[in-house]
């Protein structure tokens, strides 16, 4: 796919010796193995998991998560993710569950979920009140390393217009409470009911920035910059920016092509300081625009853009060649080209609403049981 692409004048700084980092975090439902409905209480010797994997727990019991190490490989980084699938996956099975990779559970009751008893969670849970309970939601988030730190904030804001892409490409959640919902990606309409999500407003310098967070934090309105639970954010724990806006992908290469594009558009970001450096009112407007139609049409939305609708196949190309430089220099041409295998086959939401169409006659009940059976076997690696 790159060959192919027109390529732009060299990176202005220079890149030898650094390698952008990054990790990829998964969360998964855990589920009855033989209802495949979500637990309402899961027990710690799932997550005592003695294969050299730390599954962890999230803040309702029927959610797990793995994380990956930082990897500059997609191979290795790949190899990892596969590995904390099957452990979750062998845990998870010895213990009478399953797992589902996915942004919504098609057969999730939330007034039903269970809080993980843990002391950040009660007060998160103090704080969000029912809404916390709702929070019956999957995601996946993508650590990528920059080398200066104090320069993420600029390159999370440079970065906005292209967060869309990443929800349309991983959206794997049309159904709430038992209901085809009509979205390709509800779990960010549900999400969006927090306070401090959705798209950042355009911090363009550090300061400004950290300014926000020591007001929130002075004000005792959180107690931490882990409590910005933006789309995208400057991690509190490491040196990386974070993306956050894509839902848990059912698909280990799907997870693996969203990582490898991020990527690929972080380091281009921060070694091109001029690209969309100029990001007003009217681009982040448009960007949020853009993040609705990702959530109701998936892979097959029209983007806005000052110049008129552009077809998701278009804005993916487009970003594709102004990056080609470094999706070579980072390797991962193949993983990249799977953003387009997506678009062609369609996401984990496309799926899912096929296989509930195919199963419809004989109930909803039992079209949603096949639809979460495809995606306990899809999400499955063996």
């Amino acid at each position: 796919m790159v060959s192919s692409l027109v390529r732009p004048r060299p990176s202005r700084l220079s890149a030898a010796a650094e390698e952008f980092r990054f990790g990829i975090e998964e969360e998964y439902f855990v589920c009855c193995a033989k209802t495949l409905a979500p637990a309402v209480k899961t027990p710690e010797s799932l997550f005592a998991y003695a294969d050299g994997a730390t599954l962890g727990r999230e803040m309702l019991q029927a959610q797990l998560e793995v994380g990956t190490r930082p990897h500059t490989n997609l191979s290795d980084a790949r190899e990892e993710l596969q590995t904390l699938r099957q452990a979750a996956t062998r845990s998870a099975g010895d213990q009478g569950f399953r797992i589902l990779a996915c942004g919504t559970h098609p057969l999730g009751k939330w007034r039903e979920s269970v809080q993980t008893p843990r002391e950040r969670y009660d007060q998160v849970m103090e704080g969000l009140q029912m809404l916390g309970r709702r929070n019956m939601l999957c995601g996946m988030h993508v650590h990528v390393e920059v080398p200066q730190p104090a320069r993420r904030v600029e390159v999370m804001s440079r970065a906005l217009p292209y967060l869309p892409l990443f929800l349309a490409l991983s959206t794997s959640s049309p159904f709430w409470e038992g209901n085809l919902t009509g979205l390709k990606g509800y779990r960010l309409a549900a999400y969006d009911e927090l306070p401090r999500t959705g798209l950042p407003d355009l911090f363009t310098r550090e300061r400004d920035y950290l300014s926000y967070v020591e007001a929130m934090t002075k004000s005792d309105a959180i107690p931490d910059a882990t409590h910005v639970w933006w789309s995208i954010r400057p991690s509190l724990k490491f040196p990386t920016l974070e993306l956050r806006i894509a839902d848990s992908c059912t698909r280990v290469e799907d997870s693996i092509a969203l990582a490898a594009l991020y990527r690929a558009i972080v380091r281009h970001l921060y070694l091109n300081p001029d690209v969309n450096c100029k990001l007003d009112v009217v681009d982040r407007a448009l960007a949020v625009e853009n993040k609705w139609r990702a959530q109701r049409y998936g892979t097959e939305t029209t983007f806005v853009s000052r110049d008129g609708a552009i077809p998701i196949e278009q804005f993916l190309e487009n970003i594709c060649e102004r990056v080609a430089p470094d999706i070579e220099a980072l390797g991962c041409v193949d993983e990249v080209y799977h953003c387009r295998d997506i678009l062609k086959g369609g996401s984990s939401a496309d799926r899912q609403i096929d296989e509930f169409r195919r199963h419809e006659e004989h109930g909803a009940l039992a079209a949603l049981g096949k639809v979460c059976h495809w995606i306990a076997d899809a999400s499955a690696v063996v």
